[in-house]
C-alpha cells in the first residue's frame, strides 16, 4: 500500500517531576544477549479524543514511578557490565496521522500489515544511539477517529508481564487515576542466579550495547498465519482430555499441543527427526523471598520450559498424549529452576538451540496491556510484530464479538503453509 502515514518530528517525553539519578544494575537474566532486542507491538483502538496528547501527558506522569525507563543503557567502567543510567532524558515519542480509516486497512487484522510496519513505529533521530534506548512509542490517528499505538520495548528491561504492567500504568494515568494501581519495584540486584553464572555464560553475557552478538540463529523464510479457534471447539478438546485421562487441562496446554501437532504433520520431517517445543514460564512465585509479595517487579523473570520428542511421536500420537507431555513439563518448572539457581550446567533459563524442528509458544491472553484503557475502552486488536528466525505461535483473545483464542503464527515455509492451515481446519 502507498505511504499513508505522516509523522511529526520525534520528541522526548521526560518525567513530569524530578526523579532519582544514578546507576541501577540489571539482573543476570536481563543481561543475557538474547534479551538485547526490541519487542514490537501494535494496539488498535476504534475511537479516541486527542489520543496523542492524552497518552503523551500520561506517559510523562508514568515515567515518575518508572523513572528507569526514562534512562539509558550504559556500560560500567569497573566491571564492563550493562546497567541503566537514570538520566531522565525521557522516551522518544512520535505523533502521526493516517489519511485513511481503520476499516480501509482491515483494522490491521493480521500480518503482513496493510500499512508497512515501519510507518506505525517510532524512530528517533539518526544521531541517537538506538541500542541505549529502553522504550519508544508512536500514536497514529486515523480519519475515522480511531488510533493505533506502536510500541518498541527493550526485552533487556521488561518481560511480557513487566511491559504490560508499564503500559497499563500509562493507561490508568490517562484515565485520571492519581497513580498506577501497581507500584513498580526495581529489585534487579536481589534477583538470584547461580554462583557459577559467569562460568556458565561468559561466552554469552552481553557486557555492552555494542558487544559482539551471540552465534547467529538459523534463518527460514517463514509465513504468517492468523486463525481464530472458537471457544466451543476448545471446550470440546478439554472435555475430551478429561474423559480420556480423568484430569483437567488448561486452554494453553490443549492449544499448544494442538498447534504443535498440526505443525509437525504439516512440515513432514522424518519420524526420527528431533523436535523441541519451548515456552516462557513466569517464576515470580518461585522467588517469594527475593521479590515483594504484592508484585510490581517488571524485569525479566521467566524460565523456558522445553519439551523434546521425535516427529513421529508427536505426529502419530493421540492429542491427549501430547497435552500430557506439556503438562508434565510444566510440573517440572520448580525443580528445574531450583537446579539452575544451584548452578546445574544442564539447566538453562533459555532454549539452548534452534532448528526448523523448533517451535516457541507465547501466551499473551492475560497480559495486562490487553486491558489498557486510555479512556475509550481497551484495544480492539493487539498485534505483535514477528521478527523471529524460528517457528513461533502467539496466543491472543479473539477480537470481540468472537469468543475463543486467536493464533498468530510464524512457523512454516510457504510451501507448507496450506498443509498447516488444512490441519488446523480439521478441528475448526
Amino acid at each position: 500500500m502507498r505511504s499513508v502515514v505522516s509523522k511529526m518530528a520525534p520528541a522526548l517525553v521526560a518525567p513530569s517531576e524530578p526523579t532519582p539519578s544514578g546507576y541501577l544494575p540489571l539482573s543476570l537474566l536481563d543481561r543475557l544477549p538474547a534479551m538485547r532486542s526490541y519487542v514490537d507491538m501494535i494496539h488498535v483502538f476504534r475511537s479516541g479524543r486527542e489520543p496523542a496528547r492524552v497518552i503523551r501527558e500520561a506517559l510523562a506522569r508514568a515515567l515518575v514511578p518508572y523513572y528507569p525507563v526514562a534512562g539509558r543503557f550504559a556500560t560500567s567502567c569497573e566491571d564492563g557490565q550493562l546497567y541503566v543510567d537514570c538520566t531522565a532524558e525521557g522516551v522518544w515519542f512520535v505523533e502521526a496521522y493516517a489519511d485513511c480509516r481503520l476499516d480501509e486497512v482491515d483494522y490491521l487484522e493480521c500480518q503482513p500489515l496493510v500499512i508497512p510496519a515501519e510507518q506505525l513505529f517510532p524512530s528517533p533521530p539518526a544521531a541517537v544511539d538506538q541500542d541505549a534506548l529502553t522504550f519508544l512509542l508512536q500514536v497514529t490517528e486515523f480519519k475515522c477517529g480511531g488510533f493505533v499505538i506502536g510500541f518498541k520495548c527493550s526485552h533487556c528491561l521488561f518481560d511480557a508481564i513487566g511491559v504490560g504492567q508499564f503500559i497499563l500504568a500509562v493507561s490508568e494515568l490517562a484515565r485520571g487515576l492519581p497513580q498506577p494501581t501497581i507500584k513498580p519495584v526495581w529489585c534487579r540486584e536481589a534477583f538470584p542466579g547461580p554462583a557459577n553464572f559467569h562460568q556458565l555464560y561468559d561466552r554469552q553475557l552481553s557486557t555492552a550495547p555494542t558487544a559482539p552478538p551471540p552465534p547467529p540463529l538459523p534463518t527460514f523464510q517463514l509465513e504468517h498465519c492468523t486463525m481464530d479457534i472458537p471457544l466451543d471447539v476448545i471446550s470440546k478438546l478439554k472435555n475430551s482430555f478429561l474423559k480420556e485421562t480423568g484430569k483437567n487441562c488448561s486452554v494453553f496446554d490443549v492449544m499448544t499441543a494442538f498447534v504443535w501437532q498440526c505443525r509437525t504433520r504439516a512440515i513432514g520431517l522424518p519420524p526420527d527427526a528431533e523436535l523441541t517445543l519451548n515456552f516462557p514460564a513466569n517464576v515470580r512465585q518461585e522467588l517469594h523471598r527475593e521479590l515483594p509479595a504484592d508484585g510490581g517487579y517488571y524485569g525479566n523473570c521467566v524460565y523456558h520450559i522445553v519439551v523434546e520428542a521425535t516427529s513421529g511421536e508427536i505426529a502419530d500420537a493421540p492429542l491427549f498424549d501430547v497435552v500430557r507431555r506439556i503438562g508434565s513439563a510444566k510440573e517440572s518448572l520448580s525443580s528445574k529452576f531450583a537446579k539452575w539457581l544451584k548452578g546445574d550446567p544442564d539447566e538453562t533459563p533459555l532454549p539452548s538451540s534452534f532448528s526448523y524442528g523448533s517451535m516457541s509458544f507465547t501466551d499473551l491472553r492475560r497480559a495486562a496491556f490487553v486491558k489498557s484503557d486510555y479512556g475509550w475502552g481497551p484495544p480492539d486488536r493487539v498485534v505483535p510484530i514477528f521478527d523471529h528466525p524460528v517457528g513461533l505461535c502467539v496466543f491472543l483473545n479473539s477480537p470481540a464479538p468472537r469468543k475463543g483464542v486467536r493464533l498468530m503464527t510464524h512457523c512454516v515455509v510457504k510451501e507448507q503453509l496450506q498443509a498447516f492451515k488444512d490441519e488446523i481446519k480439521k478441528l475448526v
